[in-house]
């Protein structure tokens, strides 16, 4: 539960500035160094602190109203600062020690003022604690250019800004705490179809894109709640001769997401004991070990970076342990720990697979064939419900144990298939109606008997078994 009040940040600045804690001094003073005539905001504050049980995880929440800048078209704003997520206090309250001093970040969001507005609107702080709920329970972390999926206006309204990308503050200069580097991402709200573009091509071009409307964000990329067009609505040529060409030229950034995905291998009877098949529907899946958890985790890491090749690291070399209590990155399970040894679990090559998707991961099928693999990357499905694992590859990506001559593969519960440029474009002309997103009929099959794939894009309650 929070409250607002006005913060003690006036002790500071009169000098008192030794009663707070160094990483909160550090914060304050790059706050205050925007806002010298602002130095007791407002604030939200949690009243149950989280290192003492309580739900939400950012201690405070500051609250300042912008005046923009009218030279620039940059309206007037409130710009609200987390303090939480970077260690504040150095000691073990809230951040393990001997894994890292805090996630080195914190979170900024920028929401245009309505007229006659004399107070900040609440609502942003309970999105951005729901934010910082995702990293502390996930031990994911944030960076510029990432994109969030909401699918729900962000103040509860009927708004169409309904997801979140994320960029450097415009303002906010990164600061050096007693307990490290700290920089500022703000939080940007977006329209349905430009997270689509951005997942399509990269979230720093849609960025680049939105600080070029004024109504759409401008330099600063303010959030409009009430904006009722995209930039597409805008400028109908900014999707074909921006993205679309984007694509073509760089491929796509995004190398993976969380999805509802499945896979079984049709080339043993399902009764078979020794399967080891990623998800049966309904039944347990078989764990990934941790070897091959930090592999996902470094398929997507570096799927990010633009290289002349592609590379998933082999096993072989792989090393995580769970005693070294590592920070997180993106996709690790939260029950990696293996069942089975990992080297007990040997590499297998399946004749025949049939994939499942739900809508939404399978409207990203496009995306993953044309903006990852035609320019020699992969692509790697998560699923939310186990430890399922699909990743698709090319034939330029290094260190797959897919390979042409057995395409498909499996290592536990984790699938390669390794797919011909050639085979690409034609899965790419066969699942075309994917590409319109438009809610659809299902079950949709896409078959290719004579490359003994399959696959089904099935309704979300195929997923939902409890034994997932």
């Amino acid at each position: 539960m929070d409250e607002m009040r006005p913060s003690s940040g006036a002790a500071a600045h009169l000098g008192l500035a030794s009663i707070f804690p160094p990483g909160l001094q550090a914060i304050y003073g790059e706050s205050r160094r925007l806002y010298p005539d602002q130095a007791n905001p407002l604030q939200v504050t949690a009243i149950v602190k989280y290192w003492l049980g309580g739900p939400d995880p950012l201690d405070y929440i500051s609250m300042y109203r912008n005046v923009g800048c009218p030279g620039q078209d940059i309206p007037e704003h409130w710009h609200y600062v987390s303090l939480g997520l970077s260690d504040l206090y150095g000691d073990n309250r809230v951040h393990d020690l001997l894994v890292t001093h805090g996630f080195g970040f914190e979170l900024t969001f920028r929401l245009k003022r309505e007229a006659g507005e004399t107070a900040p609107p609440t609502w942003p702080a309970e999105l951005m604690q729901g934010l910082a709920r995702y990293v502390f329970q996930s031990e994911n972390t944030f960076c510029s250019g990432d994109h969030i999926s909401w699918h729900s206006p962000l103040d509860n309204s009927e708004s169409r800004i309904q997801h979140m990308l994320l960029t450097e503050d415009p303002q906010m200069l990164p600061v050096q705490t007693p307990f490290g580097h700290v920089s500022f991402l703000q939080i940007v709200g977006v329209c349905t179809e430009e997270l689509q573009a951005a997942q399509q091509w990269n979230g720093q071009g849609i960025l680049d894109l939105l600080r070029g409307v004024h109504i759409a964000g401008g330099p600063w990329l303010i959030t409009d709640m009430r904006r009722g067009e995209t930039i597409f609505d805008i400028d109908p040529h900014m999707q074909q001769e921006r993205v679309d060409k984007g694509i073509e030229t760089d491929g796509s950034n995004l190398s993976g997401v969380s999805a509802k995905c499945a896979w079984d291998d049709l080339s043993r009877p399902p009764e078979d004991e020794d399967d080891s098949r990623s998800i049966c529907i309904g039944s347990q899946p078989r764990r990934l070990s941790d070897k091959d958890t930090e592999q996902i985790r470094e398929a997507l890491r570096k799927g990010l970076e633009i290289k002349s090749k592609s590379v998933l690291p082999p096993i072989s070399i792989l090393h995580f342990s769970r005693q070294s209590k590592s920070r997180k990155n993106s996709l690790e399970s939260e029950s990696s720990a293996a069942i089975v040894p990992h080297e007990l679990v040997r590499t297998r090559q399946l004749e025949s697979v049939h994939l499942k998707f739900n809508q939404e991961s399978g409207t990203l099928l496009p995306l993953c064939l044309r903006g990852r693999l035609l320019h020699g990357r992969h692509f790697t499905y998560k699923s939310i419900n186990g430890d399922t694992a699909i990743t698709f590859v090319s034939t330029g990506v290094e260190g797959a144990f897919a390979t042409e001559e057995h395409p498909y593969a499996a290592h536990g519960p984790w699938l390669q298939i390794l797919l011909t440029e050639e085979f690409v474009e034609q899965m790419l002309a066969d699942i075309q109606d994917l590409s319109t997103r438009e809610v659809s009929k299902l079950p949709k099959e896409y078959s290719w008997p004579d490359k003994k794939l399959k696959i089904s894009v099935l309704p979300d309650t195929v997923f939902d078994s409890p034994l997932q």
